[in-house]
């Protein structure tokens, strides 16, 4: 099963999305800020890391450089309201994905399964 370390901020967005990847058949932990992040990557394994940028202690693109020293082969999806930090996400994290907000559940699901190849019924 693949497994994805979820750090949202805001709570309800948090149980949200957590709830919609669990359907699809998706393993989620999910966390409320980069520094709570670092211990489960320290100590479990993920396939990937779905942050939000804008955080508080620690943003999403730190935490994302932090995971690729940690995880090396882990993916990174970026979620941001913010448009001008897309671009910034872009230079720091060239590989990572960046969804903008708003978007449907249905488009995180479709693009977390495209990283992995995986043609699930989300039922979304």
């Amino acid at each position: 099963m693949i497994r994805i370390l979820l750090a949202e901020d805001d709570q309800v967005m948090r149980e949200y999305l957590a709830r919609a990847l669990e359907r699809s058949g998706y393993a989620v932990s999910a966390v409320d800020r980069g520094t709570a992040a670092l211990p489960l990557l320290n100590s479990e394994r993920f396939d990937l890391l779905l942050t939000d940028i804008v955080m508080p202690e620690m943003d999403g693109i730190e935490l994302a450089q932090k995971a690729a020293d940690i995880a090396p082969d882990m993916r990174v999806m970026f979620i941001t309201g913010f448009a001008a930090v897309t671009l910034k996400a872009g230079k720091a994290v060239p590989h990572a994905r960046v969804l903008s907000k708003p978007f449907h559940l249905r488009d995180l699901v479709m693009e977390v399964d495209r990283m992995f190849e995986v043609g699930t019924a989300t039922g979304l």
